[in-house]
């Protein structure tokens, strides 16, 4: 680990103004930066720790839920708001890491984590998510666990978060404060961004630029199944998830919203697939279909082709029992 200058500031405009210069990171938790840190994939110069902020709130807002950026997973999974009106949440969470991370990785953070790419973690390898311009060593290397939506010729790599996926199909939105204390409010649509030919930049934060809290609306309805396909049952990243929202009305699907773990560059939304169920009975024929649709633009290389029929799978049972 690289030698780093480390700041505990006492207000939050003091933590943004302290990490508005390159070279900055905020510290939470720390489960992922530290890793990171003591592999010098990361090698910030100054280390600025947010975890005393009063950040940790849980809150109604709104007819939902305003969540502070420093709630730890564990926290957020037990709450029993989010236990009644969010399952899709607190089962993507108790899905995630071990129970010592959960205790220690934060709202914030989990948002922000890194891909676990093998060539990113590699610093011999070249990964132009780390060093841009250096190439993408997974293309033609060993790509089990890489995406196959949203990717580019220069990047493949997975965002390994299962809370972000859950967070996605609940519509949050994330609160953004910046340096010079201006608020924004981002859906993670507009948060996340595609590698395209600049995959070391994955979300549209500044530097200085520090999530605030994540907002939830009113739930869609209270249809709601999260399911995790992994190689060990604990402790193990997604080849498959699958979040599923439905509103159910006589016997149809009114409403459903659908997010994707394991198979793309940032957490996965298809509005193509929500609007073909829309309005449908529930039939195998229908999910099959939903699964076609979803992959329609699906770019698997060898070692990933497996997670096609999958994802088609896991959609297919995600989406039988939450219509049930």
């Amino acid at each position: 680990m690289r030698p780093f200058d480390y700041q505990r500031p006492e207000s939050a405009e003091a933590a943004r103004a302290a990490a508005a210069s390159e070279g900055a990171s905020f510290i939470a938790g720390g489960t992922n930066l530290i890793d990171l840190m003591k592999l010098e994939v990361m090698a910030p110069e100054r280390v600025v720790d947010i975890s005393r902020l009063g950040l940790d709130g849980i809150e109604a807002q709104d007819g939902g839920m305003r969540i502070g950026a420093t709630v730890t997973n564990s926290d957020l999974a037990a709450d029993m708001t989010v236990r009644r009106r969010y399952p899709v949440l607190s089962r993507a969470l108790l899905a995630g890491a071990s129970g010592q991370l959960r205790n220690k990785a934060t709202t914030g953070g989990n948002l922000l984590q890194r891909t676990r790419c093998p060539y990113f973690y590699d610093t011999d390898a070249a990964c132009n998510k780390r060093a841009p311009g250096s190439g993408c060593a997974a293309l033609g290397g060993e790509m089990r666990n890489h995406a196959v939506l949203g990717i580019s010729e220069h990047c493949v790599a997975l965002h390994p978060s299962d809370m972000a996926v859950a967070m996605r199909v609940l519509d949050a939105r994330v609160e953004v404060a910046a340096a010079d204390g201006a608020v924004r409010d981002l859906a993670l649509d507009d948060f996340y961004r595609l590698p395209g030919d600049t995959p070391h930049l994955e979300t549209t934060l500044d530097p200085g630029d520090l999530i605030t809290a994540v907002r939830l609306p009113a739930p869609l309805g209270d249809r709601q199944v999260y399911r995790k396909v992994r190689d060990r049952a604990s402790y193990a990243f997604a080849l498959v998830s699958v979040a599923a929202v439905l509103r159910m009305e006589g016997g149809r699907i009114a409403e459903a919203a659908l997010a994707f773990g394991g198979l793309g560059s940032r957490p996965w939304r298809d509005p193509e697939v929500e609007r073909l169920l829309a309005g449908e009975a529930p039939s195998e024929a229908l999910f099959d279909k939903a699964g076609e649709v979803l992959l329609r633009d699906a770019t698997p290389h060898e070692g990933t082709e497996f997670k096609l029929p999958l994802a088609k799978r896991a959609l297919k049972a995600v989406l039988t029992e939450a219509a049930q």
